[in-house]
């Protein structure tokens, strides 16, 4: 192990895995991972809404004190956040920084034009920006109200319907709803490569269920929306 000509010591384990591009993807799949679980969970506790008001102002209300007495009144879902941060930074950092890298990798233009790519592949960089900006907008209207004018705290079910009531709440869930898609697709084939879960034989298998998952999160997610817009939540 190379000493680092900056302090004349050899650096740590984790230093070292994360200067390399295997480490970065290892981060990379990982952090995708935790938040794609939280993604399946999370379309779950969405999907309450079409069991009515009390019953999805109820999870939301769950959802603060999950853990009590043990845990006091939101520790649980500040965990919860604070872990999903953790991933989004790793995973938006390793993402980045694997992209500066494979520029800087091959500065000119290649002579013979690469085999086209999957569509999901190649709107990666794109998408995970869209992604982000969607994260920060929909912490602003649903968690603390801040572009929300109709907002209610304590009441999210009406929140919810009070948003995509209107045609850019539903134009800025719609398009980022359809990003995910298009992520997941080729985040989570990819995650099983970088974490040596792929393999010829499983190939296949890998990306049916890759599918499956884009699949079912989006239509998922999407279905909240337009089940407010069509009035079977209202």
């Amino acid at each position: 192990m190379a000493l680092d000509t900056r302090t004349g010591r050899r650096p740590s384990l984790a230093a070292t895995l994360w200067g390399s591009t295997v480490g970065k993807k290892t981060v990379m799949a990982v952090s995708g991972l935790i938040m794609l679980l939280y993604l399946v969970v999370h379309m779950i506790g969405n999907l309450k809404i079409f069991f009515g008001a009390a019953e999805f102002n109820h999870y939301a209300h769950w959802l603060r004190v999950v853990g009590e007495p043990f845990m006091h009144e939101e520790w649980t879902l500040w965990l919860v956040r604070v872990v999903l941060l953790a991933a989004v930074v790793a995973h938006a950092t390793s993402a980045y920084q694997l992209s500066r890298r494979d520029i800087r990798a091959r500065p000119g233009k290649y002579v013979h034009r690469k085999p086209r790519s999957s569509y999901a592949t190649r709107t990666m960089r794109w998408g995970g920006i869209i992604l982000g900006l969607f994260l920060v907008w929909h912490l602003l209207d649903l968690t603390t109200g801040t572009v929300h004018a109709g907002f209610r705290p304590g009441h999210p079910y009406q929140n919810v319907v009070d948003t995509f009531s209107t045609w850019y709440g539903n134009v800025i869930y719609l398009v980022a709803m359809l990003a995910l898609g298009l992520h997941i697709r080729h985040g989570f084939w990819s995650a099983a490569q970088t974490l040596g879960v792929g393999s010829r034989a499983r190939d296949r298998a890998l990306k049916t269920t890759a599918n499956a998952l884009a699949l079912v999160l989006t239509v998922g997610f999407v279905s909240v929306p337009v089940a407010v817009m069509t009035g079977v939540v209202s």
